[in-house]
């Protein structure tokens, strides 16, 4: 069969269904549900054939693998995905676990984050599978865990020995080709002051005050170190929680006193040629000049990282790497325009399982997967148009990388 006659032969129907039973799911992260779909996604791919293994990972939970095996001669392709998902919020007017299907979105919570992109791949695989078509190289699908505690589950099937020759990770991005993503450092930063009552406020050393003047100096940062305009643009600080009050147990009931401590919780984006203890420092130097504005402030900083979750480091790929080309002709010849390529925002600010198989393995990659623009929101949803059109450029790219067997 000619590429055209296989993208004709997608069964529409059973790619949105399939994708509405993932939804269906309710995979929290670190749940019985995770583990269920893991089990589900490992008996759909033993059923279409591929060598299937459900991988042990930290905390009992489980990766589902898969692979098949090409006819030698091409290069390997690996898809990754994750399983878990964020928690329902407030705000949702239709059934997070139901995956409704309208004229032009499929809805769910992990919908967009990320079971479309899991969904995709699957079914353009099955579609080439359904169709005959032998490869020369392997093709592996990879269904993890614990990307929203790091990426546990994706450094697990690194250890144990999952690799290939390049890989696709199908986190949204509006179907655009991201070249770079930056790191995610998470930290913690608490302020010790001197309290005094409000009659005696004078002589204290505030520690909401330093830390109203340092939220903007973080959340404007950028980092040393950047290689390039491109790379700075990955930079950026961020504080998403305060907590100011009295004592390290942040007592609130005496609200009269100057409050003598603060914790304030952060992140970093940070691009591929910086480095975690580059931006721990310089983050540690606005600090230290916050103490010399306030004499009695002490400040700590500490890498969360080290304390709580892998910290997720920056991914790159050159743009003429043999995947990204795969994928961006893949697209021109789906939507018949070129695909918007590089480093993206919002996309770029996002942590993604890529920078594992980028730093941990060696690996070349691209990110490139459906949904984005209703990302962990709610009505979370995907459009219809995107979800399909994401399976025949996972589909292409296959044949692409790793090439039909007899050619």
């Amino acid at each position: 069969m000619t590429p055209e006659q296989l993208l004709n032969s997608i069964d529409t129907s059973f790619c949105l269904n399939f994708l509405a039973t993932m939804v269906q799911h309710k995979s929290y992260s670190a749940t019985e549900g995770e583990r269920q779909l893991a089990q589900y996604m490992a008996g759909q791919m033993q059923a279409i054939g591929l060598r299937t293994q459900l991988q042990p990972v930290p905390g009992g939970r489980l990766n589902a693998i898969g692979t098949l095996s090409g006819a030698g001669g091409g290069r390997s392709l690996l898809f990754n995905g994750h399983l878990d998902t964020n928690p329902v919020t407030e705000g949702w007017t239709v059934d997070p676990w139901g995956g409704k299907v309208d004229d032009s979105f499929i809805y769910g919570i992990g919908v967009s984050n990320m079971k479309a992109g899991d969904a995709a791949y699957f079914c353009a695989l099955k579609t080439l599978i359904d169709a005959g078509v032998k490869l020369k190289g392997d093709v592996i699908l990879t269904y993890v865990v614990g990307e929203l505690q790091g990426g546990v589950g994706t450094l697990a099937a690194i250890d144990q020995g999952i690799k290939a020759d390049y890989f696709i990770n199908a986190e949204p991005t509006d179907a655009q080709a991201l070249t770079m993503h930056a790191g995610s450092l998470m930290f913690t930063i608490e302020l010790t002051g001197d309290t005094r009552h409000l009659s005696k406020r004078e002589e204290a050393t505030d520690a909401i005050q330093a830390a109203i003047e340092l939220i903007p100096q973080i959340n404007a940062m950028t980092f040393s170190g950047a290689r390039s305009d491109d790379h700075r643009k990955v930079n950026r600080g961020h504080i998403g929680t305060v907590h100011g009050a009295l004592g390290r147990e942040l007592q609130e009931w005496r609200p009269p006193q100057v409050a003598d401590f603060v914790r304030m919780k952060g992140s970093a984006r940070f691009a591929p040629g910086q480095t975690i203890e580059g931006v721990l420092a310089d983050i540690q130097a606005l600090l230290d000049a916050l103490c010399a504005r306030y004499p009695n402030l002490k400040a700590e900083l500490f890498d969360d990282g080290k304390r709580d979750k892998p910290t997720m480091l920056p991914f790159e790929v050159a743009p003429d790497s043999p995947i990204v080309l795969a994928v961006n002709d893949a697209y021109r010849r789906v939507r018949g325009t070129a695909q918007p390529t590089g480093v993206i925002t919002p996309p770029a600010f996002y942590g993604t399982d890529a920078a594992h198989f980028y730093q941990r393995a060696g690996m070349e990659g691209v990110v490139c997967g459906p949904g984005g623009k209703f990302n962990t929101m709610p009505d979370e949803r995907v459009h219809i148009t995107d979800y399909l059109d994401m399976v025949r450029i996972y589909l292409l790219a296959i044949l692409e990388i790793c090439q039909p067997a007899g050619e």
